[in-house]
């Protein structure tokens, strides 16, 4: 029983059944529609169409007259078509050539209700006469005690259709209904599950984003559900620590905030000086901790903006410090996801191309499913074996790349989680001949349902930086 109570709720198990179910009886209503037209339609052999029985009876009647009277015997059962004609001479008949026409299911059928072993009978159908023959028609033939022969005609049905086109029909019968079927009935399964996924992709993209609708089979809804309580939970986590973090921002600098006051009555000025930059360097650190956990551009609601545009406000921004940075891409494209986020990543990779190499560039590539973008720089690059661990949070060159300490190594570790929160990716390479490439690959996201998500501005109304800058 307890397979009847679960057939009867909403599932996917019920879908493919009752889907299987509603297929083939669709397909047999059909099936049995074409066969009842098929009897208006179709063109049978002579040994359907009734000719054989009526000629049976009719022939024993003749056979048994006179001969004088056999051209009006013929005349007079003749109706609707039903053509009955006496030919004392086999000459007399109008038939096709044939290699064969001695009809053996007709003899097997007709002898026995003819009480005789040895009468020649012959059939002929509509497709043996010559094509086009006005003639064309199906005819018995059937020679009498006496040598005479009688002939049984019925007209053909010109719009008839053979086997095996009647064949392909049935065919292509059941074919449409189960696609019909199948169809209606994946478009049912397949709704909610694309929602499902629009609304887990928009909660890789957007970390504010309402929970789903649970619509669907009842496994579909309970996967749903269990996406939507995770999702409240990591929004919980995050908000707690957020939360935690911005206590601890303050516990901590408070007591540094004594240490630099009571370093003031130290009278050593060697030791006040280091005490200075230690104190210096734990703010700057826990400024910046808090910076990279706290992070409202990572929290910003995704939106629809000009990506080039933010990439030519941001060399304008350089040019009026006095920093040339080539640039080399379209002039508009569109995008949808965070901004901030965005100006974030690409304005510590384009920091760190100025401050550790010379000769900065950036490239902006689109293509149907994702946006790359490259920042170039000619110096002295990074040891292959630290390519990915500059991207651990606190990890800092002292080497090859840095001309001066600064920074506490957070600057990579958080552009590297903004794209990954965008769904993309962020990677390092050295260049042929010196040099360091950033290279971030977004992948292009299709503007949610307004139903669902903010309006976003049509295409003329996206937002420009660089107009807003001047």
């Amino acid at each position: 029983m307890n397979w009847l109570k679960r057939f009867r709720r909403d599932t996917v198990a019920r879908w493919v059944a009752l889907t299987i179910i509603l297929a083939m009886l669709i397909s047999l209503a059909l099936n049995g529609l074409f066969i009842q037209l098929a009897g208006v339609w179709a063109r049978p052999p002579l040994t359907e169409v009734g000719i054989l029985e009526n000629a049976a009876t009719i022939t024993r009647l003749i056979d048994a007259s006179p001969v004088a009277l056999r051209p009006q015997l013929a005349r007079t059962v003749t109706e609707n078509g039903f053509e009955v004609s006496w030919h004392a001479d086999r000459h007399d008949l109008r038939l096709p050539e044939v290699d064969d026409a001695i009809s053996e299911e007709g003899s097997r059928i007709l002898l026995p209700l003819l009480h005789a072993t040895n009468r020649r009978i012959e059939a002929y159908e509509p497709s043996e006469w010559p094509e086009g023959s006005a003639d064309a028609r199906y005819v018995l033939v059937i020679e009498l005690a006496d040598g005479s022969w009688l002939t049984f005609s019925a007209p053909s049905r010109s719009w008839g259709l053979d086997e095996t086109p009647r064949t392909l029909i049935v065919i292509l019968l059941v074919l449409i209904s189960t696609a019909l079927v199948a169809l209606i009935a994946t478009r049912r399964l397949a709704r909610p599950l694309q929602q499902f996924t629009e609304g887990a992709r928009r909660f890789g993209v957007d970390f504010r984003a309402p929970p789903i609708e649970p619509l669907g089979p009842q496994e579909i809804r309970q996967a749903i559900l269990a996406f939507n309580a995770m999702q409240a939970q990591l929004q919980h986590f995050i908000r707690d620590r957020t939360q935690m973090l911005a206590a601890i921002s303050h516990d901590l600098r408070a007591p540094l905030t004594r240490m630099r006051l009571r370093g003031e009555f130290i009278e050593d000025a060697e030791q006040q000086q280091r005490l200075f930059r230690d104190v210096d360097e734990m703010q700057a650190m826990i400024n910046s901790a808090l910076e990279f956990f706290r992070d409202d551009a990572r929290l910003e609601p995704a939106t629809q903006f000009d990506l080039a545009e933010l990439l030519h406000t941001l060399t304008d921004d350089y040019r009026d410090q006095g920093i040339e940075i080539a640039f080399d891409g379209p002039q508009r494209l569109v995008y949808f996801g965070r901004p901030l986020g965005l100006k974030r990543v690409m304005t510590n990779l384009l920091d760190n191309a100025i401050k550790y190499g010379v000769e900065p560039e950036m490239k902006l590539v689109a293509d149907a499913g994702e946006v790359r973008i490259k920042v170039l720089d000619r110096g002295p690059g990074i040891a292959q074996e630290s390519l990915e661990q500059v991207f651990t949070p606190f990890f800092r060159l002292e080497g090859s790349r840095n001309k001066s300490t600064g920074g506490v190594g957070l600057g990579l570790s958080a552009a590297r989680a903004i794209v990954l929160e965008h769904g993309g990716e962020l990677t390092l390479r050295n260049r042929y001949k010196g040099g360091l490439q950033a290279r971030v690959v977004l992948p292009v996201h299709r503007e949610p349902r307004r139903s669902i998500f903010q309006s976003c501005a049509k295409l003329d109304g996206v937002p420009n930086p660089r107009r807003a800058r001047t």
